[in-house]
């Protein structure tokens, strides 16, 4: 991290602009924050002494969009930069937990920079004056630390969302949080109830795709308040297993299983919601290492979960599917996977190899013997998709016409292709038209 940063020369013309006609204008918030970690910017925030209507005068010439002029921002668009400019404003009493009742326009820098989440997040720059950091936040940048600025409980009580947006910073950029900040997380946690859906999505599925190793000290340190979206959590934290195969809770399972897979989203959200039905499945556990149903019940709280946080159909349907299948027995027999690629497609395919080798992963060294056959299973389903093993009815060598001239009808035609399909898949007989047509007549009276 550094603090001789580098902006584009685009998005300094917005401010030279806006400092040309006589006004204050800096660059805030995340694209200031990630220049001074180094990491690459796509938004650009503008914080400036002008109002709504001197800031489009002052860009007359550009495509403008007023959708929170309310607030006092404008977003201005060029081919070469998307940015909201917002009057300096100080807020007034929320009203709902997350919005203002009104805004109080102000000609003050420091009034806009009291009013935001976090002192990491309360840093201007502007190319004549520097970086103005009132509020320690690059201190707290070099330490690792996320602090409010000024009171954290009346912070996340102005906008509840910032809880899971502090977990988030946590999970994305390896942030810790100062204790009075992580008190008043905890404390105000039932706020997220007031939070639309759509919002928690948003903040949940990046959080749940931020670099392993910080996620795992997320899941276990706010377990609470993960279990404030997804009540069943709370039920399986503590929950022992009493199997040779698990050495660790049901939620401690949970968090190694998320953290040892891909950080795409269906893949974590299948292994956040994969073991939730165990305690409610408890009764049937039949004493071996086993509790009966539990994917059922698991894939059932996951649609529930997903619809009450407004989850597109694909990746519900995804996680859901996973979720209900995630301990099926897979093997690398190369039979059985050319009937799942038939059954599942290769994508989802691929998917149940990575969600049991995570599973696995996350479970006691008795439980990992298995992941060996699971990885020789992706090297042999990748060898018959490479050498385009027949194992899909669009591969068969004869289709529905060449069987309906043998005399065959109706129901009759899918009937006999799936059952020649089935015959290739086995080793029976070749994916060869003269010796399907052989293979047929030798086993006609048979099918």
């Amino acid at each position: 991290m550094i603090e001789d940063i580098r902006f584009p020369r685009y998005v300094l013309t917005l401010l030279d602009r806006l400092e040309d006609s006589g006004f204050e204008a800096y660059l805030v918030g995340g694209c200031v924050r990630n220049a001074l970690m180094g990491l690459e910017t796509h938004d650009y925030d503008i914080t400036t002494s002008a109002l709504p209507d001197e800031i489009k005068s002052v860009f007359s010439d550009m495509r403008i969009v007023e959708t929170g002029i309310k607030h006092g921002t404008v977003t201005v668009i060029s081919d070469a930069i998307t940015a909201e400019i917002t009057t300096y404003r100080s807020d007034s009493t929320y009203e709902d937990h997350r919005h203002p009742q009104s805004v109080i326009f102000t000609s003050r820098l420091q009034e806009d920079l009291s009013r935001r989440d976090f002192t990491v997040n309360a840093i201007a720059y502007s190319e004549k004056r520097g970086l103005v950091d009132m509020f320690d936040g690059i201190a707290h940048l070099k330490q690792g630390a996320l602090c409010c600025v000024g009171d954290a409980d009346k912070r996340f009580d102005e906008d509840a969302l910032r809880i899971m947006r502090g977990l988030r910073f946590m999970s994305e950029y390896g942030f810790r949080l100062d204790n009075k900040t992580s008190s008043a997380l905890h404390e105000k946690k039932e706020l997220l109830n007031e939070i639309s859906a759509e919002r928690v999505n948003s903040e949940l599925s990046r959080l749940l795709c931020g670099n392993s190793v910080f996620l795992l000290q997320v899941l276990r340190e706010y377990w609470d308040i993960f279990a404030v979206i997804i009540p069943e959590i709370a039920d399986c934290q503590g929950f022992k297993q009493h199997t040779h195969y698990h050495d660790r809770d049901v939620w401690e399972h949970t968090i190694a299983a998320v953290c040892s897979i891909d950080p795409v989203l269906h893949l974590r959200l299948t292994m956040l919601l994969h073991d939730l039905g165990k305690p409610a499945a408890y009764s049937f556990y039949d004493g071996a290492g086993h509790f009966k149903g539990h994917g059922a019940i698991s894939a059932d709280i996951c649609r529930r979960t997903m619809n009450k946080l407004r989850f597109d159909s694909e990746t519900s349907h995804k996680a859901q599917f996973l979720i209900e299948r995630h301990d099926m027995v897979m093997t690398d027999d190369p039979i059985l996977i050319k009937k799942h690629l038939n059954k599942f497609g290769s994508d989802l395919y691929f998917d149940l190899i990575k969600i049991h080798i995570a599973d696995d992963m996350a479970k006691s060294p008795d439980a990992q013997g298995r992941i060996a056959t699971y990885r020789s299973a992706a090297e042999t389903a990748n060898k018959i998709l490479s050498q385009n093993e027949c194992f899909l009815l669009k591969n068969l060598e004869i289709n529905g016409n060449d069987i309906m001239k043998l005399g065959f009808v109706g129901k009759e035609v899918g009937l006999v292709l799936d059952w020649l399909l089935n015959s290739v898949i086995e080793g029976k007989c070749a994916n060869k038209k003269d010796a399907l047509f052989d293979y047929l007549e030798q086993n006609r009276n048979n099918i």
